[in-house]
């Protein structure tokens, strides 16, 4: 369970959590996340001062992409390591480093912050290998799987830009 009741963590003890968030749960939505497997979270939760809690905890997951050169389908597991503050503080509301909590709340859910930190961790451009060769941009050919039959690309604004150069050197 990623949520955690505030009278567990009144007695003083820190309370596990233990949870996982399918792949189409809705705190996922409004994310560029396409995960292959569920999100598994473990983690602990204690309270470290009056309206003050820390919850320290792993994600794991994989996530698909692909690759920015050739296309192909690429799967990147992700481990993340997550430390979170999560305070009913009316001071702290605004601080970007913690999570708030209602003054009324009688949870504490750890979601938000599993969310966020896979946002931030998930690469937004992978390559399937360093050396990837990617496609050919006349026949889409991936190039990897050996070369294509195409002509060699010129690049006529390039040679342009080069004999303009090398003209204005001549006549200076």
């Amino acid at each position: 369970m990623l949520r955690v009741d505030l009278r567990e963590l009144a007695q003083g003890r820190a309370v596990e959590t233990r949870g996982e968030l399918k792949q189409d749960d809705p705190v996922l939505d409004g994310t560029e996340l396409r995960l292959l497997r569920p999100v598994a979270v473990q983690g602990r939760l204690q309270a470290i001062g009056e309206d003050r809690f820390y919850w320290q905890g792993t994600a794991r997951t994989v996530v698909a992409g692909e690759c920015r050169r050739c296309l192909t389908p690429v799967e990147t597991p992700l481990q993340l390591e997550i430390g979170a503050l999560f305070t009913q503080d009316p001071d702290a509301q605004d601080d970007p480093d913690s999570y708030p909590i209602a003054s009324d709340a009688t949870e504490i859910d750890v979601t938000p912050a599993v969310r966020e930190e896979l946002v931030l961790a998930a690469p937004r451009f992978v390559e399937c290998r360093e050396d990837c060769k990617g496609i050919c941009p006349q026949c889409g050919k991936d190039l990897n799987a050996g070369p294509c039959n195409c002509a060699p690309v010129t690049d006529a604004a390039g040679s342009r830009c080069k004999r303009s150069r090398t003209s204005s050197v001549l006549t200076n």
